[in-house]
């Protein structure tokens, strides 16, 4: 009886994901119309300029509540519209998401972060690279992943600390 499903969590991933830092630069993939339009429509959306905008707000507001800028009430006024109803399919009991077509992307993002939020908290987190905005879903056993990857965080990061090292060794 899952309300949410992987893809939903994939979902939220990536959309956390779209303000990465490129070049020393914060960016927004879903700023410029034709970008966001696409985004939302690779993602099972209409890519109206309302869904856009919808998903925008709601991207910002569970990013401020992973990094802990924010607490979770905060997120309240982008769950009212939200509505599940249990449905009987093939004997077996499923939930059905019912909420205005332009923010059911935002929608399954949202319950996507409470049920990872309830189930592994602090599994949900920001890349320990300060230099980078992207998140990560800790899968591992030991809950100890840093990085949103080792090719675009962790081995940089590690290439650094390792380089300071042996600079102050060898001063």
């Amino acid at each position: 009886m899952n309300v949410v499903t992987r893809e939903d969590e994939g979902l939220l991933l990536d959309l956390l994901n779209t303000t990465p830092v490129v070049d020393g630069e914060r960016t927004d993939e879903l700023a410029e119309p034709d970008a966001g339009h696409e985004w939302a429509a690779e993602h099972g959306g209409a890519g109206s300029p309302r869904e856009v905008a919808t998903l925008r707000r709601v991207r910002a507001a569970i990013q401020d509540v992973v990094r802990g800028a924010a607490d979770a009430q905060t997120l309240e006024a982008h769950v009212e519209r939200i509505e599940l109803r249990p449905r009987l399919r093939d004997g077996a009991l499923g939930w059905e998401l019912r909420t205005p077509a332009d923010e059911a992307l935002a929608a399954r993002a949202l319950l996507a972060w409470a049920v990872l939020d309830e189930r592994a908290p602090g599994r949900l987190r920001p890349c320990a690279n300060p230099d980078c905005h992207r998140y990560l879903h800790d899968r591992s056993n030991a809950n100890t992943a840093r990085w949103c990857s080792m090719a675009l965080c962790g081995n940089r990061f590690k290439a650094r600390r390792h380089y300071q090292r042996t600079r102050k060794a060898a001063d």
